[in-house]
């Protein structure tokens, strides 16, 4: 945001951010704890991710919500500040590696494999030689910015390097606490589709085995085993 605005003062203005995306949802979030909804906005303005530093430098545009590395960049300017990130919601804003379940059920072999491989980039990232910096500056480039911008997104961003880590995240009981949240925000938005007739029409399986939402139509599951034999190293 600009100047000395917060999140309180967004009563009445207009929001800049890529429409339905996790952005839209970070909005919804920052609302809420400001005792706020977008209802109370003059109205949020779609605006793509290759827009948002220019929309942004706009005499008229007081607020965005993006992602790295555009947010880097837009706080380059003496105007920004940071008043609400996704690490005010600890564990809400998720990236999954997702797999279609009837696929993975018929190739074991392929979950073992795609598994195996992201922890050997994750150890690849978290080396601290020439290889590891390597592979840091190329991922860089390929997200559009430089090796200190990409070491900063990774310093706020819990990786789970340690699949133990991961497996206990999947498992906590209060993720489906959280991915209920995520679907009221779905349903709000339309984005369940025109014939859901609430929250619940999706079901979410959860590591355990529960289902949260209708059983008859699960649509997400969170799978922890491929990341616990990545924890026994037997993958």
């Amino acid at each position: 945001m600009k100047g000395d605005l917060g999140i309180a003062d967004l009563a009445d203005k207009t929001v800049n951010l890529v429409e339905l995306s996790v952005s839209h949802y970070l909005l919804a979030r920052a609302l809420d704890g400001a005792g706020l909804s977008e209802a109370d906005l003059s109205g949020v303005v779609n605006t793509s991710d290759a827009d948002m530093i220019a929309a942004f430098s706009a005499p008229e545009v007081e607020a965005v919500v993006t992602w790295n590395p555009l947010v880097s960049s837009i706080l380059e300017d003496p105007q920004a500040k940071a008043v609400f990130t996704s690490a005010d919601i600890p564990g809400e804003i998720i990236d999954l590696m997702v797999v279609n379940t009837d696929t993975l059920a018929a190739n074991p072999d392929f979950g073992k494999a795609l598994v195996g491989a992201w922890y050997e980039v994750l150890a690849l990232i978290a080396d601290e030689g020439p290889e590891g910096v390597a592979a840091r500056e190329a991922m860089a480039e390929a997200s559009g910015t430089d090796l200190a911008g990409f070491e900063a997104q990774l310093a706020s961003t819990e990786m789970f390097t340690d699949p133990a880590a991961a497996v206990a995240f999947a498992s906590d009981p209060a993720l489906p606490g959280t991915m209920t949240g995520v679907a009221e925000f779905l349903y709000d938005k339309g984005i369940l589709g025109t014939g859901a007739p609430s929250a619940d029409f999706v079901g979410i399986e959860y590591p355990s085995g529960d289902v949260v939402g209708n059983p008859d139509n699960v649509t997400l599951r969170f799978d922890a085993s491929y990341m616990a034999m990545a924890a026994e190293g037997a993958l």
